[in-house]
């Protein structure tokens, strides 16, 4: 069996994401992919990527990490790009849009937002139909874009070309609110859909780091065991506000509120 930890939305809370990667760590995990929103919000962006790219075998695009390369006038984001710096941006700028994994049978596509683009929002109350649509080739999702990992152990990545199969289960970040959803299509078979929540900035109403991990057998038929799970990873948040004051970090105010509460404001 393997298991991959699948983190999203870290938003530069390198104090969330160290506490994630200490519970990961003692679960024996090697592998693990990141499904994009490395920085914006926080006030470690710099160190979030570097600690991301040292952990993680593939790195998808965000919102956060398209946005931050665009022009701005916005203090925040201004602030943001001089902590990142050139070479920072310029990785962010190429990450990837999707990524697709096979596992005990079952066809598995992970991306940021949405199959449409990093922007495009998919909530847990949105209709029978967009959540379907999350299922579907798309433009960023078509082939060659979209790679297969098969190989069981981190580092040994290999990619494959099928247009034809469709996902039998889409996991995604973006709403910083884990969830899981059976779905079923036009011909009555069950679709599995599933949201990471966000390992930096939860708005869930629960301050705490949130993770999913994903077990299967790689290459396998589908009557191999399968599960999800939603980690919940308490770490310090005081000393995540403590990092923000001392950096004198734009919008201060609206950070402390979201890391003691767990919800947006």
């Amino acid at each position: 069996m393997s298991k991959i930890a699948i983190i999203s939305d870290i938003h530069g809370n390198l104090t969330a994401l160290e506490a994630v990667c200490k519970d990961i760590s003692k679960r024996r995990i090697k592998r693990v992919i990141c499904l994009g929103d490395l920085v914006g919000k926080g006030p470690q962006p710099a160190e979030s990527v570097d600690r991301i790219r040292e952990l993680c075998e593939v790195t998808l695009q965000g919102n956060w990490d398209h946005s931050v390369n665009q022009p701005h006038n916005k203090e925040g984001i201004l602030w943001q790009q001089s902590q990142l710096g050139a070479e920072r941006l310029d990785y962010l700028k190429q990450l990837p849009f999707s990524v697709d994994l096979h596992l005990s049978g079952r066809w598995i596509r992970l991306f940021h937002a949405s199959s449409k683009d990093v922007y495009h929002r998919v909530t847990r109350k949105a209709s029978r139909k967009e959540k379907l649509s999350l299922f579907e080739h798309t433009a960023m999702t078509s082939f060659p874009e979209a790679s297969i990992i098969e190989a069981e152990a981190a580092n040994t990545a290999s990619a494959v070309k099928s247009p034809s199969l469709t996902p039998d289960v889409v996991g995604y970040g973006d709403l910083h609110i884990p969830f899981m959803q059976t779905i079923k299509n036009k011909n009555k078979e069950g679709l599995l859909l599933f949201n990471t929540g966000s390992v930096g900035a939860s708005y869930e109403g629960i301050p705490q780091a949130c993770y999913a991990i994903i077990e299967g057998k790689p290459d396998a038929s589908v009557g191999e065991p399968f599960s999800i799970q939603t980690v919940r990873v308490p770490y310090d948040v005081e000393k995540a506000i403590a990092i923000a004051e001392q950096l004198q970090m734009p919008g201060i105010d609206r950070f402390r509120y979201e890391m003691r509460t767990g919800l947006e404001q």
